[in-house]
C-alpha cells in the first residue's frame, strides 16, 4: 500500500514539475563538449540542436557551423552532422546506458564563442501528444489520461530498471570483494613465502660460515 501512495506522490510530482523544453550551452572553437543522457532498452528519443544566430535578422555566419555526432554506449552512430548549423535525431534505443551527443567547432582565429540550444527528450516526454490528439480525435481529458497511463507505465518500467542497475552493482560489487579477498590471500602467501626462504637463506649462510 505505501508503495502505490509513494507512486502516487511521485506521478503528481512530475505532472506538477514544469518540463524544461531545452538547454542552451556556450561551445569554444576548436573544442569539443558531450552531454550524456540515460537511456532505456527499446526506449524513444528526440533531440534538436541548432546555433544562435548571434546576429539576428541577417544570415548565419559561414563560421558558426559545428559538428554533431551521437553514440551509443557500445560506440555505434545514430546521427552524424557536418558542418551544419541545426538538425534534428530520432531513434529507438536498442541498447540501455549513456547515449552521448558530442557537440564540436572548427578551429578559429581568434576564438569565438558560439551559443547551441539543445532539446533532448526520451520516453513519454519524447512523443508528440498533440500529434496522438489529431490522430484519434480524443477529448482533452481522454488524452490527459493517456498522458498520465504513459507516464505511470515509464516510472513503474524505471523503478524495476533501478532495481536491476542496483542488482548489477551488488554483483560487481560481490565479484571486487572476492577478487580482493583472493588477492589479499596470495599476496600474503607471497610475503610468508618470500620471508621463509630469507630465513632458510640466512641459516643455510650462518651454517657454512659455522657461525651456527
Amino acid at each position: 500500500m505505501w508503495k502505490f501512495k509513494a507512486l502516487i506522490v511521485i506521478t503528481l510530482g512530475l505532472i506538477m514539475t514544469p518540463i524544461v523544453e531545452s538547454m542552451r550551452f556556450d561551445l569554444q572553437s576548436g573544442t569539443t563538449k558531450c552531454i550524456t543522457e540515460d537511456i532505456k532498452n527499446n526506449a524513444m528519443t528526440v533531440g534538436k540542436y541548432s546555433v544562435v544566430n548571434p546576429n539576428e535578422g541577417h544570415p548565419m555566419p559561414d563560421n558558426h557551423k559545428i559538428t554533431v555526432r551521437v553514440t551509443s554506449p557500445h560506440g555505434n552512430n545514430y546521427h552524424y552532422g557536418d558542418h551544419v548549423e541545426s538538425g534534428t535525431f530520432a531513434f529507438t534505443a536498442p541498447e540501455a546506458g549513456d547515449y552521448m551527443a558530442c557537440f564540436w567547432a572548427a578551429d578559429h582565429k581568434p576564438v569565438m564563442i558560439l551559443s547551441i540550444e539543445f532539446d533532448w527528450k526520451s520516453g513519454v516526454a519524447a512523443r508528440d501528444w498533440s500529434k496522438v490528439a489529431k490522430k484519434g480525435q480524443i477529448e482533452v481529458m481522454e488524452l490527459e489520461l493517456k498522458r498520465l497511463y504513459e507516464t505511470v507505465t515509464s516510472i513503474h518500467d524505471e523503478m524495476f530498471y533501478l532495481r536491476e542497475r542496483e542488482e548489477e552493482m551488488q554483483q560487481l560489487n560481490r565479484a571486487t570483494t572476492s577478487k580482493m579477498a583472493t588477492f589479499s590471500f596470495l599476496s600474503l602467501l607471497v610475503c610468508l613465502s618470500v620471508a621463509g626462504l630469507q630465513l632458510w637463506h640466512l641459516k643455510t649462510f650462518f651454517e657454512r660460515k659455522k657461525l651456527l
